[in-house]
C-alpha cells in the first residue's frame, strides 16, 4: 500500500512535466557550438569534511533540497536511505518551476518564513550575489544561516559516505571502500559521461550527429556493463558500492522516462529496452528489492499511484507517447532477481584495469 499524503501528492504533481526542448531555453547556454550537449557547471562547491576549507556534518543544520523526479537528487536520497542518515540530513522537496525557476515546497519546513521566499534561485542569490544561472536540483541549504553549501552533486554521495560516518547506522554498507576508491572513482565518470549525462546528450543535442554519437555510446556502455553483471552482483562483485547508486539512478528511469524522448527522435523499434540488457535488468530488480526506492520515487517513476488514484504520467516529455501498463511495470520490477549466488571478482576490465587507476593519478 502507498504511504504517499494527499499532500505530498499534490506537490509532487505540482512539478511539471519536464517540457520539450524547445521549451527550455536554460539549455540553449548548454550547447557546444557543435550541437552536443554540455551540461553548465555546479556554482557552489563546498564540501563536507575536516579541517580548513571544509564544512562539518552537523545532524539537523543542513537540508536537502531536490525534486524527487531529478536523477542527482534520487542519487542523494538513495544513499542517505542505505545508510541511515534521513533524519540527520532532511529531505525539502523541489516543486512548482516556472521561469523563476525552483520553489521550494511550504510543508516541513519554514524556510518561507524566516528568509521570506521560498525560490531557490533566491537563496542562491542569497550566498552570492553575482550568481547567474538556473538553480539546480539537488541543492544543500545551511538552514540556519539561509546560504547554499553546495550544488555540485558529483561528490555529495561520497561526502554522505565519508565525512559523515559518525552519524551512519552502524549496520550501514561502507559505499566507498578505501581499498576501491581509485577504482570507484574512474567508474563513477564513465557512468556519469556515458549513461547517468548520456541519455541528455542523446535527448538535448542540437546536431542530429552528436545525439546519434550519444545514444551508441550509451547503449554501448549498457552492454559492457551487461557483460560486468554476468558473474557478479554487483558492479564491483560482492560489493555494493557507491557506483551501483549512480547506474540504478537510470536505469530505473530509462523505461518510463528517457526512452520515449530516445524513441520519438530515433523510433521505437530503433531504441534499446532495459530488458534486452538481461544481467543489467536483473541486476536492476536486485537492487530495487534492496531499498533503492520509496514510495515517493516509485510515484514519480510513474509506478505508483497516489491517494487520488491516479499516476503522475511519467515520461520525460509530456508526447502522448504510448508506456506499459504501470500495474505490469510495477510487477516486473517485483519479480526475484535471483542473483544472490553472484560474487564474482572485483576486478575487471573497466576503469582502474591495467594501471590506468595509476596513470589517472599521474602528477597529483
Amino acid at each position: 500500500m502507498s504511504t504517499l499524503t494527499a499532500e505530498l501528492e499534490s506537490d509532487l504533481r505540482n512539478t511539471p512535466e519536464r517540457p520539450a526542448r524547445s521549451a527550455m531555453p536554460e539549455t540553449n547556454a548548454e550547447q557546444t557550438p557543435d550541437g552536443a550537449f554540455r551540461r553548465q557547471r555546479n556554482w557552489f562547491t563546498k564540501r563536507f569534511g575536516a579541517g580548513p576549507g571544509f564544512v562539518a556534518p552537523e545532524p539537523g543544520r543542513y537540508l536537502l533540497l531536490g525534486s524527487v523526479g531529478c536523477g542527482w537528487a534520487r542519487r542523494q536520497l538513495i544513499t542517505l536511505r542505505l545508510l541511515g542518515l534521513t533524519e540527520a540530513v532532511p529531505f525539502v522537496l523541489l516543486t512548482a518551476r516556472d521561469e523563476q525557476g525552483w520553489r521550494i515546497a511550504s510543508h516541513g519546513n519554514d524556510l518561507q518564513e524566516r528568509f521570506g521566499t521560498n525560490l531557490l534561485n533566491d537563496f542562491y542569490r542569497r550566498t552570492d550575489p553575482s550568481f547567474q544561472g538556473r538553480g539546480t536540483s539537488p541543492t544543500v541549504l545551511d538552514a540556519q544561516t539561509g546560504t547554499v553549501v553546495t550544488n555540485n552533486y558529483h561528490p555529495l554521495s561520497l561526502e554522505w559516505e565519508t565525512a559523515w560516518k559518525p552519524f551512519q547506522d552502524p549496520q550501514a554498507p561502507d559505499l566507498y571502500p578505501a581499498e576501491l576508491r581509485a577504482e570507484i572513482d574512474l567508474l563513477n565518470q564513465q557512468i556519469f559521461d556515458d549513461v547517468n549525462n548520456g541519455t541528455y546528450k542523446v535527448i538535448f543535442a542540437t546536431n542530429p550527429g552528436a545525439a546519434r554519437a550519444a545514444k551508441r555510446i550509451f547503449e554501448a556502455r549498457l552492454a559492457d556493463y551487461d557483460f560486468r553483471l554476468a558473474s557478479r552482483r554487483y558492479l564491483f562483485g560482492p560489493k555494493l558500492t557507491d557506483s551501483d547508486v549512480r547506474l540504478f539512478v537510470t536505469l530505473s528511469s530509462y523505461e518510463r522516462g528517457y526512452r520515449p524522448a530516445i524513441a520519438a527522435i530515433f523510433g521505437e523499434e530503433n531504441t534499446a529496452h532495459l530488458q534486452d540488457y538481461p544481467n543489467l535488468w536483473g541486476y536492476a530488480r536486485d537492487l530495487f528489492a534492496q531499498g533503492f526506492v520509496d514510495d515517493r520515487e516509485l510515484y514519480f517513476l510513474d509506478l505508483l499511484p497516489g491517494p487520488s488514484g491516479e499516476y503522475i504520467g511519467g515520461g520525460f516529455f509530456a508526447d502522448g507517447s504510448e508506456r506499459p501498463d504501470p500495474v505490469a511495470a510495477l510487477a516486473q520490477w517485483r519479480e526475484p532477481a535471483g542473483r544472490e549466488h553472484l560474487e564474482g571478482s572485483v576486478l575487471s576490465s573497466g576503469p582502474g584495469a591495467g594501471g590506468s587507476s595509476e596513470l589517472w593519478r599521474f602528477g597529483v
